[in-house]
């Protein structure tokens, strides 16, 4: 099993993805969140390409992945499952299930919602549907959402520093040990780009709209009842253990474990993480 790290141009925008497994696999599409890229299933892919195509894009303005202009490129989650959905047809993903982390949730429940019947299965990993989801943690941000003046955009700054995203990694851990630096270091390094405080701050103000359409993300869980696995870092500073168990209230099938770990699950739990898809993804999709 090899990764191949590529590059697609989606709308002009070139966007590095990591790929592994055969061609023809039911395939396992994964989008990460903030402050991270495709960097943080570095791990578990080799767990699951056996059996399954796996791609993992970086997001616009993540990762390697292009950060294009403000000016050029709008940052709304909207446009970012554009861009995300531009890209599954361009690789030939026609049908694929999607594991979804943090702001890649509302990225992949979009495309559910346009296009239900292109997701085979959800492998939701601290991915958030449900306001009983969101802890204080989010306080701060929706002061900016209910009064998007300067002073309170200045006051999020704070979530972008080095020191911010090293705890977002081991907050919740009971080893820190276990954590790799080059995780957070890396985020940090793509983090300090010029320009990309800015586009950070944009979807930090955009992320008001994920909390409107949670209602259609339910009605679309209720309707079309996909597989559905939540594995969570129960000690997730931001994504509370309710907004997993939540996710049964619309689809009842759904399946949901916790682990004792924080927001990043996967620093420390990706074999038992790894396990659970790959028996959740075999019972489903082959």
């Amino acid at each position: 099993m090899t990764i191949a790290y590529r590059h697609a141009v989606v709308d002009g925008i070139r966007i590095f993805y990591r790929e592994a497994g055969r061609p023809d696999a039911p395939a396992l599409l994964l989008l990460h969140g903030f402050p991270t890229s495709s960097h943080m299933f570095r791990e578990l892919i080799p767990l699951l390409a056996d059996r399954y195509r796996i791609v993992a894009p970086d997001l616009p303005g993540f990762g390697f992945s292009d950060a294009p202009d403000a000016e050029v490129f709008k940052y709304t989650f909207d446009d970012l499952a554009r861009v995300v959905e531009r890209f599954t047809e361009q690789i030939g993903l026609a049908r694929f299930a999607v594991y979804v982390f943090d702001y890649g949730a509302p990225v992949g429940f979009r495309l559910a919602l346009k296009h239900p019947e292109r997701i085979s299965a959800i492998i939701s990993q601290n991915g958030n549907a449900y306001l009983e989801g969101l802890s204080e943690g989010w306080n701060p941000i929706q002061a900016y959402w209910k009064d998007p003046t300067p002073e309170n955009r200045w006051a999020l700054r704070s979530f972008l520093t080095p020191e911010t995203t090293r705890w977002q990694y081991v907050h919740g851990v009971r080893d820190e040990s276990q954590v790799a630096p080059e995780s957070w270091t890396l985020d940090a390094a793509l983090l300090a780009r010029r320009g990309n405080d800015e586009i950070q701050l944009d979807l930090f103000l955009d992320y008001v709209s994920n909390v409107a359409l949670y209602p259609q993300f339910q009605a679309y869980f209720r309707k079309h009842a996909p597989p559905l696995l939540a594995v969570w870092g129960r000690n997730d500073p931001f994504f509370l253990p309710t907004g997993a168990e939540a996710f049964r209230r619309d689809n009842p099938r759904a399946q949901v474990q916790f682990f004792d770990t924080g927001h990043f699950a996967l620093e420390t739990h990706v074999r038992e993480i790894g396990a659970a898809i790959g028996t959740f993804l075999a019972e489903h999709i082959g």
